[in-house]
């Protein structure tokens, strides 16, 4: 007896669905960091994550086990987007100074377009559990290494402690935009590429 393939209706519709549960999940994921940014983690329940999408509190279920499943898609997530992100740029730089300038171009659009998720990395980083926690480390450690390589290979006596010691501070300064006063984004995109040159020159 031969497997019946499946039709293309069904394969069509079965794709249609996996779409519209990838938007309804990205959608829950973006009011989650929007209310965690507000609230904190503790002060968020995942009733009120499906509530600010029209999702009810059981439905949830259907896409993540739980608020700290939330919380771990959302940090893992974003630390997987920057290492790729950042790894993609250095692979398609012409040379070394252009994959610096590309990170720092990456890194500045991720401040001006992510400000709820710096902000819930910086504050509730600690409430994951400990293997998700292990993999944002990892793949920050990962990301930190891409600058790393650019800038030691950009002066030969740069040791790599410093290089990762500059990179550090770099992230610092630029993760700090949502704390910073109100200024027209074009304004800060060009403040904070500027800050950021000087402090890896």
């Amino acid at each position: 007896m031969t497997d019946t393939p499946e039709s293309p209706d069904a394969t069509d519709h079965g794709t249609a669905r996996d779409r519209a549960k990838a938007v309804r999940r990205q959608q829950l994921l973006d009011a989650a960091a929007r209310l965690m940014a507000q609230r904190g983690y503790a002060g968020v329940r995942l009733e009120d994550i499906g509530a600010a999408v029209g999702v009810s509190g059981p439905a949830m279920y259907r896409h993540f086990a739980g608020k700290h499943d939330v919380l771990a898609q959302m940090l893992v997530g974003i630390s997987q987007r920057l290492f790729d992100g950042g790894e993609a740029v250095v692979d398609e730089a012409t040379d070394l100074r252009a994959a610096l300038s590309g990170l720092i171009d990456f890194h500045v659009d991720f401040v001006l377009t992510e400000p709820d998720l710096i902000r819930v990395q910086d504050r509730d980083l600690s409430s994951l559990d400990d293997t998700a926690r292990h993999q944002v480390r990892s793949l920050q450690r990962r990301y930190v290494e891409l600058w790393t390589d650019i800038l030691v290979g950009l002066n030969d006596s740069m040791e790599p402690v410093e290089a990762r010691a500059r990179a550090h501070a770099v992230f610092g300064l630029l993760n700090s935009a949502p704390r910073l006063p109100d200024l027209p984004p074009r304004e800060l995109r060009s403040l904070l590429t500027q800050m950021a040159n000087g402090a890896l020159a």
